[in-house]
Protein backbone atom coordinates (compact mmCIF):
# COMPACT_ATOMS: atom_id res chain seq x y z
CA UNK A 1 0.00 0.00 0.00
CA UNK A 2 1.47 2.92 -0.95
CA UNK A 3 0.38 6.27 1.87
CA UNK A 4 2.30 8.43 0.08
CA UNK A 5 -0.40 9.81 -1.66
CA UNK A 6 -1.86 10.67 1.22
CA UNK A 7 0.66 13.31 2.86
CA UNK A 8 -0.88 16.62 3.33
CA UNK A 9 -1.50 19.02 0.87
CA UNK A 10 -2.62 22.62 1.34
CA UNK A 11 -4.13 22.79 -2.33
CA UNK A 12 -6.49 19.09 -1.32
CA UNK A 13 -7.33 20.16 1.84
CA UNK A 14 -9.06 23.55 0.43
CA UNK A 15 -10.24 21.52 -2.45
CA UNK A 16 -12.04 18.74 0.21
CA UNK A 17 -13.04 21.69 2.24
CA UNK A 18 -15.02 23.74 -0.76
CA UNK A 19 -16.82 20.22 -1.92
CA UNK A 20 -17.96 19.66 1.43
CA UNK A 21 -18.95 22.70 1.70
CA UNK A 22 -21.29 22.85 -2.35
CA UNK A 23 -22.64 19.67 -1.16
CA UNK A 24 -23.73 20.58 1.99
CA UNK A 25 -25.47 23.65 0.41
CA UNK A 26 -27.06 21.55 -2.32
CA UNK A 27 -28.53 19.42 0.54
CA UNK A 28 -29.62 22.50 2.78
CA UNK A 29 -33.41 23.21 2.65
CA UNK A 30 -34.32 26.03 1.01
CA UNK A 31 -34.67 29.24 3.54
CA UNK A 32 -38.40 29.20 5.19
CA UNK A 33 -40.90 31.68 4.31
CA UNK A 34 -44.33 31.24 3.84
CA UNK A 35 -45.81 34.56 1.18
CA UNK A 36 -49.26 35.63 1.35
CA UNK A 37 -50.56 36.75 -1.75
CA UNK A 38 -53.78 39.51 -1.71
CA UNK A 39 -56.42 38.30 -4.75
CA UNK A 40 -58.94 39.50 -5.18
CA UNK A 41 -61.81 37.71 -8.12
CA UNK A 42 -64.06 39.89 -10.29
CA UNK A 43 -67.02 38.10 -9.91
CA UNK A 44 -69.15 37.00 -13.21
CA UNK A 45 -72.78 36.22 -14.21
CA UNK A 46 -71.95 32.86 -16.23
CA UNK A 47 -69.62 31.87 -12.94
CA UNK A 48 -72.53 32.08 -10.89
CA UNK A 49 -70.12 34.49 -8.68
CA UNK A 50 -70.11 38.43 -6.59
CA UNK A 51 -66.94 39.61 -6.62
CA UNK A 52 -64.60 38.49 -3.68
CA UNK A 53 -61.26 38.80 -2.11
CA UNK A 54 -59.38 36.12 -0.04
CA UNK A 55 -55.72 35.41 0.47
CA UNK A 56 -53.51 32.52 -0.63
CA UNK A 57 -50.28 31.24 1.70
CA UNK A 58 -47.53 29.42 0.09
CA UNK A 59 -44.45 28.24 0.72
CA UNK A 60 -42.23 26.35 4.11
CA UNK A 61 -42.53 27.05 7.85
CA UNK A 62 -38.76 27.05 9.65
CA UNK A 63 -39.99 23.72 10.76
CA UNK A 64 -40.01 22.34 7.30
CA UNK A 65 -44.13 22.13 7.14
CA UNK A 66 -45.08 23.01 3.70
CA UNK A 67 -47.99 26.14 3.31
CA UNK A 68 -49.87 25.76 0.13
CA UNK A 69 -53.84 26.92 1.04
CA UNK A 70 -56.41 29.58 0.64
CA UNK A 71 -59.07 31.49 2.72
CA UNK A 72 -61.81 34.15 1.94
CA UNK A 73 -65.39 34.52 3.83
CA UNK A 74 -68.52 34.06 2.46
CA UNK A 75 -72.11 33.38 3.09
CA UNK A 76 -73.13 29.92 3.18
CA UNK A 77 -75.93 30.32 1.07
CA UNK A 78 -76.25 33.37 -1.42
CA UNK A 79 -79.61 34.75 -1.01
CA UNK A 80 -81.94 38.04 -0.21
CA UNK A 81 -81.38 37.02 3.62
CA UNK A 82 -77.89 38.12 3.38
CA UNK A 83 -79.15 41.76 2.98
CA UNK A 84 -81.66 42.22 5.94
CA UNK A 85 -78.66 41.34 8.72
CA UNK A 86 -76.41 38.46 9.71
CA UNK A 87 -76.18 35.25 7.76
CA UNK A 88 -74.73 31.94 8.18
CA UNK A 89 -71.03 32.00 7.32
CA UNK A 90 -68.35 29.84 5.86
CA UNK A 91 -64.37 30.09 5.29
CA UNK A 92 -64.23 29.49 1.36
CA UNK A 93 -61.36 28.29 -0.37
CA UNK A 94 -60.93 28.35 -4.27
CA UNK A 95 -59.52 25.86 -6.23
CA UNK A 96 -56.11 25.91 -7.98
CA UNK A 97 -57.83 26.80 -11.21
CA UNK A 98 -60.20 29.50 -10.08
CA UNK A 99 -56.89 31.05 -8.21
CA UNK A 100 -55.68 31.25 -11.82
CA UNK A 101 -58.05 33.28 -12.88
CA UNK A 102 -57.92 35.94 -10.28
CA UNK A 103 -56.01 39.20 -9.58
CA UNK A 104 -53.16 38.75 -7.28
CA UNK A 105 -52.33 42.64 -5.93
CA UNK A 106 -49.39 41.80 -3.55
CA UNK A 107 -47.50 39.61 -1.56
CA UNK A 108 -46.35 40.00 2.00
CA UNK A 109 -43.81 37.70 3.40
CA UNK A 110 -45.21 36.25 6.97
CA UNK A 111 -42.96 35.15 9.90
CA UNK A 112 -44.01 31.90 11.11
CA UNK A 113 -45.78 33.76 13.97
CA UNK A 114 -47.90 36.32 11.71
CA UNK A 115 -49.02 33.05 9.59
CA UNK A 116 -49.94 31.32 13.03
CA UNK A 117 -51.93 34.13 14.27
CA UNK A 118 -53.79 34.40 10.67
CA UNK A 119 -54.21 30.80 10.79
CA UNK A 120 -55.93 31.50 14.35
CA UNK A 121 -57.93 34.60 13.02
CA UNK A 122 -59.38 32.34 10.24
CA UNK A 123 -60.81 29.41 12.89
CA UNK A 124 -61.98 32.39 14.30
CA UNK A 125 -63.62 33.49 12.15
CA UNK A 126 -64.86 30.33 10.63
CA UNK A 127 -66.06 28.98 14.23
CA UNK A 128 -67.80 32.40 15.44
CA UNK A 129 -71.46 31.02 16.73
CA UNK A 130 -74.19 31.99 14.96
CA UNK A 131 -74.45 33.68 12.14
CA UNK A 132 -71.72 36.19 11.35
CA UNK A 133 -71.69 37.13 7.74
CA UNK A 134 -73.16 40.39 7.07
CA UNK A 135 -72.69 42.48 3.82
CA UNK A 136 -72.31 45.52 5.49
CA UNK A 137 -70.07 44.57 8.77
CA UNK A 138 -68.08 41.30 8.34
CA UNK A 139 -67.85 40.33 4.39
CA UNK A 140 -64.95 38.99 2.45
CA UNK A 141 -63.17 42.15 2.67
CA UNK A 142 -63.72 42.91 6.05
CA UNK A 143 -61.97 39.12 6.73
CA UNK A 144 -58.96 39.70 4.24
CA UNK A 145 -58.73 43.40 6.09
CA UNK A 146 -58.27 41.49 9.27
CA UNK A 147 -55.19 39.67 7.79
CA UNK A 148 -53.59 42.19 6.10
CA UNK A 149 -53.74 43.90 9.62
CA UNK A 150 -52.02 40.99 11.48
CA UNK A 151 -49.57 41.21 8.42
CA UNK A 152 -48.76 44.53 9.71
CA UNK A 153 -50.16 46.52 6.61
CA UNK A 154 -52.88 49.87 6.85
CA UNK A 155 -55.92 48.92 6.37
CA UNK A 156 -59.78 50.45 6.95
CA UNK A 157 -62.45 49.31 5.13
CA UNK A 158 -64.32 52.47 3.80
CA UNK A 159 -68.18 52.75 3.13
CA UNK A 160 -67.13 52.73 -1.08
CA UNK A 161 -65.15 49.76 -1.06
CA UNK A 162 -67.59 47.24 1.01
CA UNK A 163 -68.63 45.32 -2.49
CA UNK A 164 -65.76 46.44 -4.41
CA UNK A 165 -62.49 43.88 -3.92
CA UNK A 166 -60.84 44.43 -6.68
CA UNK A 167 -60.84 48.42 -6.01
CA UNK A 168 -60.57 48.19 -2.17
CA UNK A 169 -57.30 45.91 -2.57
CA UNK A 170 -55.81 48.65 -5.39
CA UNK A 171 -56.87 51.25 -2.62
CA UNK A 172 -54.58 49.37 0.21
CA UNK A 173 -52.22 49.20 -1.94
CA UNK A 174 -52.00 52.83 -2.54
CA UNK A 175 -52.56 53.00 1.60
CA UNK A 176 -49.48 51.13 2.12
CA UNK A 177 -46.27 52.48 -0.73
CA UNK A 178 -43.86 50.07 0.66
CA UNK A 179 -45.42 47.07 -0.61
CA UNK A 180 -44.19 48.74 -4.35
CA UNK A 181 -47.23 47.75 -6.51
CA UNK A 182 -49.13 49.08 -9.24
CA UNK A 183 -52.89 49.01 -9.10
CA UNK A 184 -54.66 46.69 -10.73
CA UNK A 185 -57.41 47.80 -13.76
Amino acid sequence: MNFSALRFSPVRLWTGILLMLAVMGIAMPASAQVDAHFHSFNGSVLWGRYPHTFVVFEGRMEDGTVVNENFGFSARNTSAAITSGPAEHMILTETERTIGRTNRHFSITLTDAEYRRMKVEVIAWRDYPGPYYDLDDNNCIHFVARLAELAGLDVDVPEQYLRRPKAWLNYIARRNPQLGVEEIS
